[in-house]
């Protein structure tokens, strides 16, 4: 069941942050590299340094998804269950179009938050339904350039020539991808290489297995993008299986 939490200004108004985490049995998957980015967003967007010790000394008895959200001085948590959407992404894969952010990687304005995890998704969201509406389930945005940015709620990760990627944070300007980042720690037992680099979306296209990396999700590979069809990857289970998630 989820916990009721208090509702603040701050929420309404989107002033704030959040992390969500994967609640195993063994415990809140990932949770400092959470925790370390969530201090992180808190700073972009000048709040106080959040007091994270109530999430350090919980005793979490579930599973499912951990949500914790800072605004102004408060910090609330509320657990439930995995959306079953993202479970059947993770299952079955995505099909996405790609659409102009209309941001350019080299021009962001000074004030831009685009690298915190704010609870501004309106946006973000807005994508996602716009993607619906043609027939896709999901979104891959591009800057002004033509570089591959992120979707609207998870990290592109691609496989190319034996190289694991994803697009590299600092120079495009985006929100680091915890999962992303940690499955590109585990590519070296797996036999491939990892790098961080920023990608076209023609080069993106090329790739031989494509996907989405969020926290609930784990990978959802991508199996159309722009309508053209995309073979399923063998990498996917293993990936999967890599990064601690069931693989039906």
């Amino acid at each position: 069941m989820t916990e009721r939490i208090l509702v603040t200004p701050a929420d309404l108004l989107g002033d704030g942050v959040f992390e969500t985490v994967d609640l195993r049995p063994s415990g809140p998957w990932l949770l400092e590299q959470h925790l370390s980015r969530l201090v992180r967003s808190a700073a972009i967007l000048g709040l106080p340094e959040p007091d994270l010790s109530p999430v350090r000394n919980r005793v979490f008895e579930s599973t499912g998804a951990l949500r914790i959200i800072y605004t102004r001085g408060l910090l609330n948590m509320s657990v439930s269950p995995i959306p079953d959407g993202l479970l059947r992404e993770r299952r079955e894969g995505v099909r996405t179009i790609s659409a102009d952010l209309g941001v350019s990687i080299r021009r962001r304005p000074p004030w831009s938050i685009s690298a915190a995890k704010s609870l501004s998704y309106a946006s973000n969201f807005a994508a996602r339904r716009w993607a619906a509406r043609q027939g896709a389930d999901d979104m891959i945005w591009l800057s002004t350039e033509g570089y591959v940015l992120e979707a609207p709620t998870a990290s592109v990760v691609w496989l190319a020539g034996g190289e694991l990627c994803t697009v590299s944070p600092a120079e495009a300007g985006i929100l680091p991808g915890i999962t992303a980042l940690h499955l590109l720690s585990l590519a070296g037992p797996a036999g491939l290489r990892a790098s961080e680099r920023m990608v076209t979306l023609d080069e993106l296209a090329a790739a031989e297995a494509i996907w989405l990396a969020s926290s609930l999700r784990g990978l959802a590979e991508v199996t159309s993008l722009d309508g053209v069809p995309r073979a399923r990857s063998p990498w996917t289970p293993r990936l999967l299986e890599l990064l601690g998630f069931p693989v039906d």
